[in-house]
């Protein structure tokens, strides 16, 4: 068996493993009888997966640690034993959703007959019913790992905080190539006009995001309102495609939409669902604002901060640490959204701070030395 497939078969195993791992600690969280049970059936199928995984790697010959927890999934469980099992959802049913789309992947470049080719399209179905449960939990339908808006209001201030981080840490190694002195009373103020430039613009950038949005949606529902109002049985009549297209029979389409058609407030909300596909709508452009443009914030005052207390050399070297430091930890955050390694993350965003305070150092220092 060639490396690369043995290496696979071991991550696979780890995925499996540290879901079952997070199962297990969402049954313990929920207070739920019900919900519950369903959290432990599905850590007992993951238990199975990374059975069926552990005897690929032994009959390849190779050996099994005890499993540990990756980094990100260490982190996914502190976030559900702080904020509840319902905060972990979205990121679990995005997890199912590359599960699915890895096994399918594998199936179709997997020889048929070779070892993973079966397996991987069975475990595939699987991690897919587990997403259609997990997304009964969460009040969705269809195959909502697709969509993006998982991770709401963190998300927000994960990527509001990278943001002013990284762009006012770019300025304030800029204002420092520029002055030759490193002028204390320049970069103090600099960096607050950043920190305040920054917040203003991430927070009216997340406003006007969400209000474009409703805005768009309401534009959309009320077109859709107009139409079964001004054409009934034309909306009628797709509806009940939409139902037959999903598989029921047509007979059986026709009548239920004729049945919702009777009341045109739930004949709208049907459609709005089944042919628009807008959800339910939770955004708040004010709230949008302020979440964005305070974690923007307080992400741009960490490279200022160290010269309201110190000046000259400790104070850039205090500044370059927390910077640089804040740039890994949210590199690492990010890593529950994108599904990749807590420190391959961190060290990814980390290279990227750094670069950024080099370009801004010596782009500054060039400008002064045009102005001088």
């Amino acid at each position: 068996m060639a490396t690369s497939q043995l290496d696979t078969f071991k991550h696979h195993w780890q995925d499996e493993a540290d879901a079952a791992y997070l199962y297990r600690l969402l049954a313990s969280l929920e207070p739920d009888a019900k919900r519950r049970d369903v959290y432990q059936r599905l850590a007992d199928v993951e238990d199975r997966h990374t059975v069926i995984w552990a005897g690929l790697i032994r009959d390849a010959g190779a050996t099994l640690p005890p499993h540990r927890p990756t980094g990100r999934t260490r982190l996914l469980a502190f976030l559900g034993s702080r904020f509840g099992p319902d905060f972990l959802l979205p990121m679990l049913l995005a997890e199912e959703g590359r599960e699915v789309k890895g096994y399918l992947d594998m199936h179709r470049e997997t020889p048929k007959g070779d070892a993973g080719s079966s397996e991987s399209l069975l475990l595939a179905k699987e991690s897919k019913e587990h997403a259609h449960e997990i997304a009964g939990l969460a009040g969705r339908e269809g195959e909502p790992w697709h969509q993006t808006g998982a991770g709401g209001m963190l998300r927000n201030v994960v990527y509001g905080f990278n943001d002013g981080l990284t762009a006012n840490f770019g300025l304030v190694a800029g204002v420092l190539g520029a002055t030759a002195t490193a002028q204390h009373d320049m970069i103090i103020v600099a960096g607050v006009a950043g920190v305040i430039a920054d917040a203003l613009s991430m927070g009216s950038s997340g406003y006007l995001a969400a209000k474009s949005e409703q805005e768009v949606y309401a534009n959309e529902i009320a077109m859709e309102r107009d139409e079964i109002a001004l054409m009934p049985e034309v909306e009628r009549d797709e509806l009940a495609l939409i139902y037959e297209a999903k598989g029921m029979d047509p007979a059986l389409a026709r009548a239920r939409a004729a049945e919702m058609m009777k009341d045109p407030e739930r004949m709208l909300a049907e459609k709005v669902q089944e042919e628009l596909k807008i959800g339910p709508q939770t955004q708040s452009p004010m709230r949008e604002a302020w979440i964005t443009g305070l974690a923007t914030a307080i992400g741009a005052v960490i490279p200022v901060a160290p010269f309201f207390f110190l000046a000259g050399p400790p104070a850039i070297i205090v500044s370059f640490v927390l910077a640089m430091a804040s740039h890994f930890l949210v590199g690492a955050a990010r890593s529950v959204f994108t599904g990749r390694g807590v420190f391959r993350s961190g060290f990814d965003m980390f290279v990227v701070g750094l670069g950024v305070a080099i370009v801004g150092y010596y782009v500054g220092e060039w400008i002064g030395k045009l102005v001088a």
